[in-house]
């Protein structure tokens, strides 16, 4: 699987999990295997186990990552993001804190599409903009 399909369906899974309760993991977890089963999607049981360890990563540091978004809003309530945007933010902070294989700006770009893809208009420069506050962060 390409990175840029693996990253849409952590991005899916994620933005699912907004819509979930405090057992958002668990109930993830446990619905998975339809996930996988439905629709034209196809993926292999190897790329199934990096979503999925991918998706836990992210779930486990939630409070963290969140933190993180908040600290770098400027005049923005975080409860004011749409659940697009704050789905790649939170998968995309994950992986510039995780991720020292991949060029910043490749998760970067990458992240800005898939808003771009599934946000609204201005979705993209939104996610770019809070991303540039990590990158920022990193470099210092």
């Amino acid at each position: 699987m390409k990175q840029r399909a693996f990253k849409e369906q952590v991005f899916k899974l994620l933005f699912r999990a907004e819509f979930y309760n405090e057992n958002t993991k668990e109930e993830l977890l446990e619905q998975l295997p339809f996930y996988f089963e439905s629709g034209d999607l196809t993926v292999s049981e190897e790329d199934r186990a990096k979503i999925q360890e991918r998706l836990v990563g992210i779930l486990d540091h939630l409070p963290e990552i969140d933190a993180q978004i908040a600290s770098k809003l400027q005049n923005w309530a975080p409860e004011r993001i749409g659940k697009v945007e704050l789905a790649v933010i939170r998968m995309t902070a994950y992986e510039l804190q995780n991720d020292t294989e991949t060029p910043v700006g490749v998760i970067i770009n990458d992240a800005v599409e898939i808003a771009k893809k599934f946000g609204q208009d201005g979705a993209g420069k939104f996610v770019n903009g809070v991303l540039a506050s990590f990158v920022k962060d990193r470099e210092s």
